[in-house]
């Protein structure tokens, strides 16, 4: 007899007599029974609800059954009943119902909802195919804190985050005649990311270039259109922008070309879901590098290994970079290598400098927020443990392994972030971040009183007549000094992702820093 129809039978029988079992004489032929199993327990590529199953449950709610009675085995071994094969039936329990449902959420990781293309750059229309990533990319509008940062208050809660020059004055004074000297605040997640840098007045009320929108932004579709489909052509075009001329461009249909904060097409290709790197600024800056190492014409998105793309979809925008030439291209400065003097070399030799100090009169730099590279100098770099492992964990949904994409600090997270790897208790691991970070805060308020008392003194030698040329020395050793500082400051682990290199670093700008200070007493005493 066939399958369903045994099933059938099966169902009446139960029915009317509470029977567990087929009848002797509705006993299935032993093939039936394999199949029947090899269809319940799924084999190969079939579907864990295989047509017998869905078949079977419609005609036992037909039949009244509540729950409705699925066939189930333990094992593959055929069940014996008076020498004749048969099978054993049960209800559905809700354990079954997991199991079946996670079988299938295995085989099948997402389910293509609607057709994602290189034009796609809203993330809600990408979260329809990945709802899990997407949920918890939303979460990176929620306000989180540690210790030493955070993101403050979300825009809906009534303002941006937390003023750090509040926090620390010493920075004002760094920054004196420069943009960051009116607003420098706490980092934010990454649904911020174009929000907060249109609102800072950095932005509202000095002049700024398009190319601030390389790593701010969805704007694929605005290279693409600047440059007739060249993205790095339309990418140079747009860093010579004003800044808000670029954000508010259009296309011919008259849709504006940036819409969205940085989201999923910046780090995924629309047609693999695998990991890519789209900022023109790391494709050059990276090639650089890697010319140095003597590998020639590199590109992260051909050459690049799995491991080394894992850092650098994160890298392509957490670096440091500056504005080059008149064209104000954002450039990557890695062409010597991509520690904090390797970089001071590229600016000495490229002659630049970021602005000129308004209480000194000295040409400086400005960081930015180098995770990139000092993440480069440290123990988890060295270990193969990149950006993601500790602020992109891994979580199981179900049958899945997904990527958390709610980008925040581990503390906030120990147990996914950091005990994979470290088989100690939370508080533990926690303590010894704390400890680390404590430190390197006290070092760093060091190195800013010693760079504040050097500024005291440069100021003090001009007002008492001191020559340019005697205050030469100073000027170099205030410019060494306060990169150094600022290259450790604006990085966003407090002292974590490197400790030694960062402790190096902060003894540095404090030696040269106090030099500073000896070399402007000496010239304001005439010496």
């Amino acid at each position: 007899m066939g399958i369903v129809a045994a099933i059938l039978a099966f169902a009446q029988a139960r029915q009317t007599h509470g029977g567990a079992q087929l009848p002797e004489q509705r006993a299935l032929p032993p093939r039936d029974v394999e199949r029947l199993v090899e269809m319940l327990l799924g084999s190969g590529d079939r579907p864990v609800l295989s047509v017998v199953q869905q078949q079977f449950a419609l005609d036992a709610q037909q039949f009244g059954l509540v729950p409705p009675l699925v066939p189930r085995l333990a094992t593959r071994e055929r069940v014996i009943d008076r020498g004749k094969p048969c099978l054993c039936f049960t209800s559905f329990t809700e354990t079954d119902r997991e199991f079946a449902q996670r079988k299938q959420e295995a085989r099948q990781p997402f389910l293509r909802v609607v057709e994602i293309t290189e034009d796609t750059l809203d993330p809600k229309i990408w979260g329809q195919n990945w709802p899990y990533e997407y949920d918890s990319y939303l979460k990176t509008a929620l306000p989180t804190t540690t210790k030493y940062g955070g993101r403050g208050l979300g825009a809906s809660d009534a303002g941006p985050a937390a003023q750090k020059l509040d926090r620390e004055p010493w920075l004002k004074r760094i920054f004196a005649g420069y943009a960051f000297a009116l607003d420098y605040r706490d980092r934010r997640g990454h649904a911020f990311a174009l929000f907060d840098q249109e609102q800072t007045r950095r932005v509202t009320e000095k002049q700024q270039p398009g190319a601030c929108i390389q790593c701010h932004a969805s704007n694929l579709a605005l290279y693409r259109f600047v440059g007739k489909g060249d993205i790095m052509k339309g990418f140079e075009i747009v860093s010579g922008m004003p800044y808000q001329a670029a954000r508010d461009m259009r296309d011919d249909k008259g849709q504006p070309l940036v819409q969205h904060s940085i989201a999923c097409a910046e780090c995924h290709d629309p047609k693999t879901m695998g990991l890519r790197v789209t900022r023109p600024g790391f494709i050059n800056g990276i090639k650089a590098l890697r010319a140095k190492e003597g590998m020639t014409d590199y590109d992260p998105n051909r050459d690049a290994s799995r491991q080394e793309m894992r850092p650098s979809v994160c890298g392509q925008c957490h670096v440091e970079y500056y504005f080059k030439g008149p064209g104000k291209v954002l450039t990557y400065p890695w062409a010597n290598g991509l520690r904090v003097e390797e970089i001071e070399t590229y600016y000495d030799k490229e002659g630049f400098s970021d602005w000129t100090h308004a209480e000194t009169g000295d040409k400086v730099l400005k960081a930015q927020h180098p995770e990139f590279e000092l993440w480069n100098q440290g123990v988890h770099a060295r270990a193969g443990v990149v950006c993601a492992d500790c602020h992109m964990p891994y979580q199981r949904v179900g049958a899945l392994k997904v990527s958390d994409h709610w980008v925040r600090s581990p503390l906030l997270n120990i147990n996914r972030a950091c005990q994979p790897c470290h088989a100690v208790p939370e508080a533990e691991l926690a303590g010894r971040v704390l400890t680390i970070r404590d430190r390197h805060y006290e070092l760093l308020q060091r190195a800013a009183r010693a760079t504040t008392d050097m500024l005291d003194a440069i100021v003090a030698a001009r007002k008492a007549g001191g020559s340019e040329e005697a205050l030469q020395k100073a000027a170099a050793l205030h410019r060494r000094a306060q990169w150094r500082l600022d290259f450790v400051a604006a990085e966003n682990s407090m002292g974590f992702h490197a400790p030694q290199e960062m402790a190096r670093i902060l003894g540095e700008a404090i030696d040269f820093a106090r030099q500073g200070q000896l070399e402007a007493e000496r010239a304001g005493r005439g010496r």
